[in-house]
């Protein structure tokens, strides 16, 4: 793609790595096969070529997001599927994530939206606050179907709607500390407690420490890390994110340079994916560039680090029929694709693919908030191609994708990580019981 973008504007270094991607887009289209939400809407400002277009338009003038933009780019899931489609290697990803802070940065948004997007930026990456709002909307659920009536108050009945009946009990494995193996010493590694995650499923974090604990790896709950800034960073609110960033390289910094680490384990795709983009987040900042590029390197979805180790026969071969959904963090954002149905199959499972494997459920983060009436329609289409495959109950690495699905299906979601501490000798998961 042709640009046009002045000296003065190139040395913005945002602007002249932005100009980079935009010049290896050769307008082929393949991306809009897989975005998901243009082959829900069929509007091409609503696929990744149409918003490269915008993005462009508005990056070459200089000029403030308007309407327009921010109506499509909003759209936008991040699913990154567009990335694994693309012949010509566009960083699509780093692309949006200027467009989203430029926007953040020159468009006022209406009054209701910007509430919104401060209360979810100010809650959800707490987990002590994530967990009080929990509690009070049980409150609010009873008003749901009235705020839906209202188009700027529909995130608001989303939110409600998407709160469990009861948030579980807070569990120690999100405590700093030290959780040793069993047995000979296989290696040491630090664990992400996140901010959702550990409120909405504790039972998570908890499956993971066991299964490494009993392969004899040391884990280690580092004190001083939190949010990975993913939630902040897709609303464009970059300021934040990068701070959420250094806050965790501190805390890594600190384990890798007292006892080292053989790697950052992440249970929740969606943080991996950012995690991993730590090293081209803080590129600008020389107190954290060398930092953040050694813990991206470090970073490793559970299942990719249980991939590398010599793993006994399984306790139990449960035999069940799962089906399993790739998070598009996991397969579009990470590239992980074989590692968990490889471990899945290995521990007795039986694994289904969906059809439509590579199209997101519609939980990306906040947007099954933002934007609602899209977000259902992804995944009614992902729960019906689920249910098409008789399984009995479905895998997923990613605490998005198991709220948004498990919001529609009949089947029990489970993480893969419970799955495969339970086949190695751990306790059944709780959604089987």
């Amino acid at each position: 793609m042709q640009t046009h973008f002045t000296p003065e504007q190139l040395a913005d270094p945002h602007v002249a790595e932005s100009e980079k991607i935009l010049r290896k887009c050769v307008h082929c289209g393949f991306c809009t096969a897989t975005c998901p939400t243009y082959v829900t809407l069929g509007n091409e400002l609503d696929s990744p070529r149409g918003r490269i277009y915008l993005i462009k338009d508005m990056l070459e003038g200089g000029r403030p997001a308007d309407r327009e933009i921010v109506t499509h780019i909003d759209r936008c899931l991040s699913c990154l599927s567009c990335m694994t489609t693309c012949p010509s290697g566009v960083n699509y990803m780093h692309l949006v994530d200027h467009a989203r802070a430029h926007i953040e940065e020159t468009y006022r948004r209406p009054l209701p939206d910007r509430l919104i997007r401060a209360v979810l930026a100010a809650v959800l990456p707490y987990p002590a606050r994530f967990r009080a709002a929990l509690k009070l909307a049980k409150l609010g659920r009873p008003f749901a179907g009235l705020f839906e009536r209202t188009s700027a108050l529909k995130p608001l009945a989303a939110m409600l709607k998407l709160a469990p009946a009861s948030v579980p009990r807070a569990s120690s494995a999100a405590s700093p500390g030290v959780h040793q193996g069993g047995g000979a010493k296989r290696g040491r590694v630090a664990i992400l407690t996140g901010c959702a995650q550990p409120v909405l499923d504790p039972g998570i974090n908890e499956a993971a420490i066991s299964l490494l604990n009993r392969l004899g790896v040391e884990v280690v709950v580092p004190p001083g890390e939190g949010c990975c800034g993913a939630l902040v960073h897709h609303m464009g609110r970059e300021s934040e994110a990068l701070d959420f960033a250094r806050r965790n390289v501190d805390a890594w910094t600190r384990q890798i340079d007292e006892g080292g680490l053989d790697a950052i384990i992440i249970t929740a795709s969606g943080c991996g994916t950012t995690i991993k983009d730590y090293g081209y987040m803080l590129r600008l900042d020389p107190a954290y560039a060398e930092k953040a590029a050694r813990v991206s390197a470090l970073a490793k979805d559970v299942t990719e680090y249980l991939d590398t180790l010599d793993l006994p026969e399984p306790a139990a071969k449960p035999g069940l029929t799962i089906a399993y959904h790739s998070a598009c963090s996991m397969q579009h954002g990470q590239k992980i694709t074989r590692q968990p149905k490889a471990l899945l199959t290995r521990a007795g499972f039986v694994v289904k693919e969906p059809r439509e494997g590579h199209l997101c459920c519609g939980s990306a983060g906040t947007y099954n908030i933002m934007q609602p009436e899209i977000s259902a329609r992804l995944r009614d289409r992902k729960v019906k191609n689920i249910t098409a495959t008789g399984a009995e109950l479905v895998a997923t690495g990613n605490i998005g994708c198991i709220t948004q699905i498990a919001s529609a299906a009949k089947l029990p979601v489970v993480h893969t990580v419970e799955l495969l501490d339970w086949a190695y000798g751990g306790e059944r998961p709780r959604q089987l019981q």
